[in-house]
């Protein structure tokens, strides 16, 4: 539910009104570049990802496989502050109730190995079934293929006369 609020602050507190009437307020933070949230302002869903840890999330990752706390841990350092992955790995881990837990490990582990690591790489490899399937080496071309001079699209300089 939107609705137009009215901020006050002073050099000490920060204030929101709501039809006159005042909704919170808030001692005010100089950092720069930071923010500073009360956790009994925000709404329910909010609340029950704050109380989650980076700690809890990797445990958790862990009890399912490596290659799973590996993406987690990569989930973990990708944004600049660690709670904006939190709905991510939920969702990610959240997978273990749907395919189990030995599926889960494995698309993480192909996820990994395609550099791929993100919840919606696993969720692909794991809605196409890929996790059944062996993963195949990448074909590393050899030095001569490295090199085009014998091209059958390169026309050399006797084509241009």
């Amino acid at each position: 539910m939107k609705q137009a609020v009215e901020v006050q602050g002073s050099s000490r507190v920060v204030a929101i009104y709501s039809q006159g009437q005042r909704m919170a307020s808030h001692p005010r933070s100089y950092r720069q570049g930071a923010h500073s949230t009360c956790p009994e302002h925000m709404p329910p869903s909010h609340q029950a990802i704050h109380s989650c840890s980076a700690e809890r999330f990797l445990n958790w990752a862990d009890d399912i496989g490596e290659a799973t706390r590996e993406v987690v841990s990569h989930l973990l350092t990708e944004k600049r502050h660690q709670e904006q992955s939190f709905r991510r790995i939920l969702a990610l881990l959240g997978n273990a109730k749907k395919y189990g837990r030995d599926r889960l490990n494995k698309a993480c582990g192909r996820a990994l190995a395609i550099n791929s690591p993100t919840r919606s790489s696993v969720e692909s490899i794991l809605k196409q079934g890929l996790d059944h399937l062996p993963l195949k080496a990448e074909a590393v071309p050899s030095q001569d293929e490295l090199f085009l001079d014998h091209h059958e699209n390169l026309r050399g300089e006797d084509y241009y006369h």
